[in-house]
């Protein structure tokens, strides 16, 4: 198949756009002809891939630039001929829509009543989004990463038909228990953790909807965490670990590119998300054989068989309770087994299928009509 793949960034910074290049890769071992339209990507991951570079215009304005992508691609698609158009971006000209994240209608429904009606009739910048997602909501074949996500889109905008759900996958030669044990010693050694201490690991960009300030107050004596990514509200979280007396037990690791050696010295992976479409560490951990806690109301939480491969918690004064039960080494090794092998499903070469699969099935449909 010949298929064009819609992105801004065509790089392996972001889940989202981490997701695209591990997908491309995998149909491109599959024999398919793929055709990457962004504005940015790194020269390394284009190997086999055709490029179209696309205009990264009105970059002042999130919602203007996203309307400015949507034009430039249709004016580039105009003069090629593809069996499948998939985008990953808020978009109106392709045949299959990938959501990775919940609707910006949904965003505004948790906001209080008067902003609520600022936000939806009053803000341009609102009204656009709003407008742009009616749009993209009607787009033939709909690819949501989880079970939250559909019921998002089956709340706000009553559609149930022509919705696959295919969630994201993992390396799993790269994210592997066995051949990250190697490095562990080397990798505590490096952040002075002693081997009496339980290594949190916290992963993400978005510290506040990810619950950053539910796991602080949760690290106690004998335990650090180690939080890795490029994060918001940053005074208040380090108001927060003063105010709790932690500072030494915790260490703001920011931007990483060897993410692995993190997983390597961590004990858990903890991700308290108010809001999650996914999770991609928890899935990177549990492929490590590690144990996770995630939030009940995440994406991933669907892969999640509580205190078997996995924990979920309802709210945040479960956390204490369940990093304490963590300090059992072999408790650890127990749901880190249960939790490879559920992760072990989800290779992205099964995704590569998956997303095959859904491409013949459509291609299928369009021959039939002529």
């Amino acid at each position: 198949m010949k298929i064009a793949i819609l992105v801004k960034r065509f790089t392996l910074s972001g889940g989202k756009e981490r997701y695209v290049v591990e997908l491309i890769q995998a149909l491109c071992r599959r024999g398919h002809h793929v055709d990457v339209f962004a504005c940015e990507a790194e020269p390394q991951l284009l190997n086999g891939i055709g490029f179209f570079p696309v205009p990264n215009r009105m970059r002042f304005s999130s919602v203007l630039n996203t309307i400015s992508f949507v034009r430039e691609t249709a004016k580039i698609l105009k003069n090629h001929n593809y069996d499948i158009i998939h985008s990953h971006e808020r978009n109106y000209t392709q045949e299959v829509l990938t959501l990775h994240s919940f609707s910006y209608y949904e965003g505004l429904e948790k906001y209080t009543l008067f902003r609520k009606i600022d936000q939806k009739y009053l803000s341009l910048r609102s009204l656009l989004y709003l407008w742009l997602e009616r749009r993209q909501m009607k787009t033939p074949w709909l690819i949501s990463v989880s079970t939250a996500i559909s019921k998002d889109v089956e709340k706000n905008y009553h559609r149930t038909g022509n919705i696959v759900e295919i969630p994201p996958g993992v390396d799993l030669t790269v994210f592997d228990g066995s051949s990250i044990h190697a490095i562990r010693e080397q990798a505590r050694k490096e952040k002075a953790i002693e081997e009496n201490e339980l290594a949190v690991l916290f992963v993400g960009s978005a510290f506040q909807r990810k619950g950053l300030d539910r796991l602080i107050p949760a690290i106690t004596e004998e335990m650090r965490l180690l939080v890795v990514g490029k994060g918001d509200h940053i005074p208040k979280f380090k108001k927060m670990i003063k105010a709790h007396d932690c500072g030494q037990r915790i260490s703001m690791e920011g931007i990483t590119d060897n993410i692995i050696k993190y997983y390597a010295l961590a004990d858990v992976v903890v991700l308290p998300s108010r809001s999650e479409a996914f999770g991609m560490s928890i899935l990177e951990g549990m492929a490590c054989g590690l144990p996770v806690i995630v939030s009940h109301n995440s994406g991933i939480a669907d892969l999640i068989r509580h205190g078997e491969n996995g924990f979920l918690m309802n709210k945040a004064s479960e956390l204490p309770g369940l990093l304490e039960l963590m300090r059992s080494g072999e408790k650890r090794r127990e749901i880190g087994l249960r939790a490879r092998k559920t992760a072990e499903q989800y290779g992205w070469s099964r995704v590569g299928a998956s997303h095959e699969a859904l491409y013949e099935k459509i291609l299928s449909k369009k021959k039939s009509k002529k």
